[in-house]
C-alpha cells in the first residue's frame, strides 16, 4: 500500500490539533492575563528502503506568544497589572509555585490575598494575610497595604518575577518554570488596571480558515489514495 494515505492520514490530524489550539485561543480572547499559545508543523521524512519521497507532518506548539496584552484601567484598588515581563506568583492547586498575568486580586473569608479564581497570592514571605474590614492598596513595587480605623499597615509584598526563559505553560493554564523563581524587586505593576489577552480575534480567525482548508486538501488525498488503490487492483485483476 502505498505510504500517502498514511501520510494524508497524518497531516490531517496534524491540522486538527491546530485548530484545537486556535480554538482555545479565540475562546480565551477575553481572558485576562492569557497568553496566546503558538503552532507550528514539523516536518518528518519517512525512513524506509529506497527514496525519500514522503514526509510526515506534525503539529508542534513551540510555546507561546509573548507580547503583551492591552492594559485596561478599571479603577479597582486590586487590579494589578504586571509592566514588563513580570509575573505575579501564584500557589496552584497542586501546590507547586506558579505564575501568571492575570491580576485581578480579592480577599478570601479567611482573609488571605487570593486571584478572581481562588488562587493563593504569594508573597516574598508566602502567603498575604489581610486583616478583616480593611482597605487593601498595592504600590507599584508590588506593597500591599491594609487600611483600617485610619491608619494603613504593609502587610506584605506581592511575589513578582522576571523570568530569563520562557515558562511553561500546564494544563491549568498557569506557567512554570524548572524551578522556583527569585523575586525580581525591580520588577513593578500598575494598579488599578488589567492586561487583556494578547489573542487578536481577526489572526485567529483567518488562520482558522486557513486550517480548515488544509484539513480539506488532506481529505481530497486519501480520496485519491483509495482511487490509486482501485485502480492499481483492477489493473492486477486483468493480467
Amino acid at each position: 500500500m502505498d505510504r500517502m494515505i498514511y501520510l494524508s492520514m497524518s497531516g490531517a490530524k496534524a491540522t486538527m490539533q491546530r485548530q484545537d489550539t486556535l480554538a482555545n485561543n479565540l475562546a480565551n480572547v477575553s481572558t485576562v492575563g492569557f497568553r496566546a499559545e503558538l503552532q507550528a508543523f514539523r516536518a518528518v521524512p519517512v525512513q524506509g528502503s529506497g527514496a525519500s519521497t514522503r514526509v510526515y507532518a506534525l503539529e508542534s506548539t513551540p510555546g507561546y506568544d509573548a507580547s503583551a496584552g492591552n492594559v485596561t484601567a478599571t479603577g479597582r484598588p486590586m487590579d494589578v497589572a504586571m509592566k514588563g515581563n513580570a509575573w505575579l506568583a501564584v500557589q496552584g492547586l497542586d501546590g507547586t509555585e506558579a505564575y501568571t498575568r492575570a491580576g485581578a486580586l480579592d480577599v478570601s473569608a479567611d482573609g488571605t490575598l487570593v486571584t478572581r479564581n481562588g488562587l493563593t497570592v504569594l508573597g516574598d514571605g508566602g502567603p498575604i494575610q489581610v486583616p478583616p474590614n480593611s482597605e487593601v492598596n498595592i504600590g507599584a513595587d508590588g506593597t500591599v497595604s491594609a487600611k483600617a480605623n485610619g491608619r494603613s499597615t504593609t502587610v506584605g509584598r506581592l511575589k513578582l518575577v522576571t523570568p530569563e526563559a520562557p515558562l511553561q505553560r500546564g494544563t491549568d493554564g498557569l506557567f512554570r518554570a524548572d524551578a522556583d523563581l527569585p523575586a525580581d524587586a525591580n520588577a513593578r505593576v500598575q494598579d488599578g488596571a488589567l492586561e487583556g489577552s494578547n489573542v487578536s480575534a481577526v489572526e485567529t480567525m483567518v488562520a482558522m480558515i486557513t486550517a480548515a482548508r488544509q484539513f480539506e486538501a488532506q481529505m481530497k488525498m486519501l480520496q485519491t489514495a483509495e482511487g490509486n488503490e482501485k485502480t492499481a487492483a483492477q489493473l492486477l485483476s486483468m493480467s
